[in-house]
């Protein structure tokens, strides 16, 4: 499996060097379309803007759609300051707290990119006798662009706007010890996950069982990623996400997680179980665990009226939302339990 974890690893971090907070996910789009073309399948775009694929074999009567998103969290410019600076608003679960002396992208509609950092307002420790006693949020940083700008209007003559995005550095790295840190791993690491075992399925010529489809959603962020586009047949829509780490839960980066509950209710009693049994039968290093704040694209299948079984999986990834962290051994056990459990 070597090969295909290198793929893997290889894809996230091209699909991590794409700017693409939810509303803004175009170019990640393009680059999954001719990425798809390269490994030998005929992929389409969705309305809303996602990349839908058939994977070309099997029973379509009972298909299984993989969804997962390379939407990311990020910001909007909400309003040009008198001096010039940004106010922002989040898109998705983006917390202040983790944007503070963040590098970020001004993406202006019309006049190109740039560049800027995330700081508290009037954040020179040396000048701000509040600093520390200052909460971080929205309302207390702000956008400074790296550019000569001291006003409203030297902003706008460069074509800075309210609704331009702001995207945030990722910072990707991967240790000697195989651990992998990044911004946005959710989900763009399982994403990549999907990708490789596409790349499987087509390089050793399997012939699946059943229909699998895979859905890189581009909304999950803002919720509605997965509320549309499952093809005719599918009986089973699994997301495949980051698999939460942290206090109370079993989970750690190095393992698959499979999840059994978050916040909107239980996944697929039956589907749940086979994925637990396909785990413990190939020896997988897995956890089954409660997400108490987590919501999918598999969840959001449901609620729009489709009727099918629903799961979700993913390599553990802790600090989510934040600068994650995971492993490449929670990458191969991920990509396994897939290969298990499709063929």
């Amino acid at each position: 499996m070597d090969k295909y974890l290198e793929y893997i690893l290889e894809q996230m971090k091209m699909l991590l060097a794409i700017d693409s907070p939810s509303g803004y996910t175009q170019e990640v789009t393009d680059y999954l379309m001719e990425e798809y073309k390269r490994l030998g399948y005929l992929p389409e775009k969705t309305v809303k803007g996602g990349v839908l694929v058939d994977l070309e074999s099997g029973d379509r009567a009972n298909g299984v759609l993989l969804e997962a998103h390379v939407d990311t969290l990020g910001a909007m410019v909400s309003e040009i300051k008198s001096n010039g600076r940004l106010k922002i608003t989040p898109i998705g679960g983006m917390n202040a707290n983790n944007a503070e002396a963040e590098n970020c992208r001004i993406i202006t509609r019309f006049d190109g990119i740039y560049e800027g950092t995330c700081q508290l307002v009037n954040a020179s420790v040396h000048v701000n006798g509040e600093y520390d006693k200052t909460g971080r949020t929205f309302d207390t940083l702000e956008i400074v662009p790296d550019e000569p700008i001291a006003d409203r209007e030297a902003a706008a003559a460069l074509g800075i706007s309210t609704g331009d995005y702001v995207c945030f550095d990722p910072r990707t790295v991967i240790t000697r010890s195989g651990y992998i840190k990044s911004r946005f791993l959710d989900d763009k690491l399982s994403a990549a996950v999907l990708l490789g075992y596409a790349k499987y399925v087509k390089d050793e010529k399997i012939t699946l069982a059943n229909r699998v489809y895979q859905h890189m959603t581009v909304f999950e962020e803002v919720g509605h990623g997965g509320a549309a586009s499952v093809p005719d047949g599918v009986t089973e829509v699994i997301s495949v996400d980051m698999g939460c780490v942290g206090e109370g839960l079993s989970c750690t980066e190095r393992q698959v997680s499979i999840c059994a509950k978050d916040s909107r209710g239980p996944y697929n009693y039956d589907l749940v179980t086979s994925l637990v049994k396909t785990a413990r039968d190939m020896g997988l290093s897995y956890a089954v665990d409660v997400y108490p704040h987590y919501g999918s694209d598999a969840d959001v299948a449901l609620t729009a009226g489709y009727d099918v079984r629903h799961g979700l999986i993913g390599p553990g990834v802790y600090a989510s939302h934040g600068y994650e962290r995971s492993h490449v051994d929670g990458v191969l056990n991920t990509f396994l339990l897939l290969k298990g459990y499709l063929g």
